[in-house]
């Protein structure tokens, strides 16, 4: 395979976007775990602090907030210019990028709720807010990986295909 033809280099670039993803996303699900164990905002926020500094996204993004934005982009970028050459190279795919769309409206909303659950524990530290944020965490995680998985194995071998990019 050449390692140097367009549809290769997107399809791992895709792939390493989306290895972030997961990774931030554990590191969210574990800090969202110990804050509902109780712990405390200070060291919550020194933990949001650290992420910053040890993961290429975080050193992106400031916090969670940041982070649920970073995601809305990526599927946006998506939407706007990779689904629309998916569809046009390979009409067999085309209920493969209606559901990838609309997964992006799923995810969207559990972004939205990932974002309010962590504005709201910044102003209340009750343990049902902390519990809010960590099944806001948990339902992001199980839409969010699974959309994942599914669009690489779904769309990558048509990416695979490519020998210049279709959306240039």
């Amino acid at each position: 395979m050449d390692k140097n033809k367009p549809g290769q280099l997107l399809l791992e670039e895709l792939k390493w976007v989306h290895e972030r993803i997961r990774h931030d996303l554990r590191l969210c699900e574990d800090l969202a775990r110990r804050a509902s164990e109780g712990l405390s905002p200070t060291d919550v926020r020194e933990e949001i602090r650290s992420l910053e500094t040890n993961s290429p996204l975080w050193k992106l993004r400031v916090n969670c907030i940041y982070y649920c934005r970073f995601v809305h982009s990526h599927h946006a970028a998506e939407d706007i210019a990779l689904f629309p050459a998916v569809r046009a190279a390979d009409e067999s795919l085309v209920e493969v990028v209606d559901k990838l769309e609309a997964d992006h409206r799923t995810v969207s909303d559990r972004l939205d709720e990932v974002e309010a659950a962590a504005d709201a524990l910044l102003a209340d530290d009750a343990a049902d807010v902390r519990a809010r944020l960590v099944a806001a965490l948990s339902a992001l995680e199980s839409d969010l990986l699974a959309h994942l998985d599914y669009e690489e194995a779904a769309i990558g071998p048509t990416i695979l295909e490519w020998d210049r990019w279709p959306f240039l």
